[in-house]
């Protein structure tokens, strides 16, 4: 088996060195076994809330400084398709539960470890697949029983919301989770629903992330175009899907002009209708006009005239996303709105991605709110937007289950400690198949206690201590053990549990793959002469496939 430490570039000595003279399906496993390590060796040191970051040089030359398992799994070029099995089912991880991607990729390490020692010792690649499916499914049972709490429990949610935010190596976690936890609570519907759609992320260079706030309003990437640039009360918003002024300028037509008079009066007609068009929203009293399209000069002009700010966006979802929180439908043509959005202010602020404009309510009876991230690095804040994001939707994720296990390993000790029980119960294969799953399950707070600069040797043996007299709630801090409980770190069950499965998975689909064809390159010709013959060409070629 590959060293941890073993990068890409030594992997072919090691794999030709380990698996001469074994099965073809032998070979193709520990060379996915091989491949798994390396990927987990360069995501080992960023787990857990101690884990490390690591510089990203692109092929552009640009450097990104993140410790997110996720970026760092799409900025890799991998070639192994096992590892490209892998990083796709921890990217899956991140989107759908924005957390456990590194939990993934080294319980999925942890799993392979065990399934080669097994394979080496003479057990069939069947049998391990059945075995950790059992295991897997007992381990699935398991969880329920360990759940200690729930999101609506907590005198403090932001608890519920460290483990998210840890994973980014920000410089202030614990204010960032108290800030997206308030924003999450106060923008909860009257029924206790929650909408993700109702909470908006914003970054705005300088300062630090301490100083980040949280406004009762909704932020639009766009700018005003006019000489009106804020609404200071009373701010009544029309929303539209096309260009302001009297039409398109991308609707087909011509004009035919015989002579002078006939040019005036065209342009003439088209002042007098951009005139009526802005007069009637005037009347309306509209006097916020968002325009996803092109602007007019001579309606600017009227606008400017009748005190109404036209604000050009740039996003057409940002404007959609506006009409459902204002409750008002966006207008394919320039006409005024049977109702009107409405709300306290509208005012432009500078964000990292250019000017947006603000649009704000009191904030008892705010339906959005912003979070307005301050950060004095462009990779700063965006790690800092990352993380509120994943944040945001693992609350979304709470609100649809929210109980909550222990936290810093002790839902994986408690878990192998279940298992190792049932395991030394059963007779046949599924035995030492479940124990080697207790085993990998293991590992995982020793990484942790190693990227604590804890000794894993050390703190393991005080943990299954505890863990034997009863006290499930005890898992890895800082500097020793503690009681998780009483420390406030939780793991979302739900989160948990897709993140077993998902490495359950990619393990069940590995172990039972026998061979790797490589499909020839297209427009790839190897001549007979070059080659020998037919037989010479698949000597040197044994896995290659005839796309012909």
């Amino acid at each position: 088996m590959a060293d941890r430490n073993s990068s890409a570039m030594d992997l072919p000595k090691v794999m030709d060195q380990k698996i001469k003279c074994l099965s073809k399906q032998k070979k193709s496993f520990l060379g996915s076994v091989a491949a798994i390590n390396t990927l987990a060796g360069i995501l080992r040191g960023c787990y857990g809330p101690c884990g490390r970051l690591k510089f990203l040089v692109s092929s552009q030359g640009k450097t990104v400084c993140t410790g997110y398992a996720a970026t760092i799994l799409g900025a890799l070029e991998l070639e192994h398709p096992a590892a490209q099995l892998l990083r796709e089912a921890a990217q899956t991880q991140a989107e759908n539960s924005g957390d456990g991607t590194t939990f993934v990729v080294l319980l999925v390490d942890a799993l392979l470890e065990q399934a080669e020692a097994m394979v080496q010792a003479g057990l069939p690649h069947s049998r391990v697949r059945e075995a950790y499916a059992v295991a897997t499914d007992e381990a699935l049972k398991i969880l329920p029983t360990l759940v200690v709490c729930s999101l609506d429990s907590l005198q403090d949610p932001a608890l519920a919301l460290r483990s998210a935010v840890y994973t980014h190596s920000l410089s202030h976690p614990e204010y960032l989770a108290k800030l997206v936890s308030q924003a999450c609570r106060d923008s909860r519907e009257p029924d206790g629903s929650f909408n993700p759609e109702r909470l908006a992320v914003c970054s705005v260079p300088g300062a630090g992330l301490g100083d980040s706030s949280l406004i009762p309003g909704f932020a639009v990437y766009g700018a005003p175009c006019g000489k009106i640039t804020v609404v200071l009360g009373g701010a009544k918003v029309a929303l539209y899907a096309c260009s302001f002024g009297p039409v398109s300028p991308h609707t087909p037509s011509n004009a035919h002009l015989t002579c002078p008079e006939d040019l005036i009066n065209y342009k003439n007609g088209e002042e007098r209708m951009s005139s009526t068009l802005v007069t009637q929203l005037a009347s309306k009293g509209i006097n916020v006009v968002v325009v996803w399209g092109q602007i007019n000069e001579i309606s600017l002009l009227h606008a400017d005239q009748h005190g109404i700010m036209v604000v050009q966006a740039k996003s057409k979802r940002q404007v959609v996303q506006l009409s459902q929180i204002m409750g008002i439908t966006m207008l394919p043509f320039l006409m005024p709105p049977l109702v009107a959005g409405e709300c306290l202010k509208v005012y432009t602020k500078e964000m990292a991605l250019g000017l947006a404009v603000v649009f704000e309510w009191d904030y008892l009876y705010a339906p959005a709110f912003t979070v307005i991230l301050r950060g004095s690095t462009t990779e700063g804040l965006k790690g800092a937007e990352q993380a509120v994001h994943h944040a945001i939707k693992a609350y979304a994720q709470l609100s649809q289950d929210p109980r909550l296990l222990p936290g810093a390993g002790a839902t994986e000790l408690a878990l192998a400690k279940e298992l190792s029980e049932l395991g030394n119960q059963l007779e046949g294969p599924n035995g030492p198949g479940i124990l080697a799953f207790a085993r990998a399950l293991r590992s995982l707070p020793v990484i942790l206690a190693e990227n604590a600069g804890i000794q894993g040797a050390d703190i393991m043996a005080q943990l299954q201590g505890h863990h034997q007299a009863g006290n499930t709630v005890m898992g890895v801090g800082d500097e020793g053990s503690i009681n998780v409980t009483q420390e406030g770190i939780f793991d979302p069950f739900i989160v948990k549990t897709r993140g077993l499965r998902v490495a359950a998975d990619v393990v069940l689909e590995l172990v039972t793959v026998d061979d790797i064809l490589i499909a020839k390159k297209s427009g790839e010709f190897i001549h007979p002469k070059e080659s020998g013959s037919e037989s010479n060409n698949l000597k040197h070629h044994p896995t290659s496939l005839n796309n012909n």
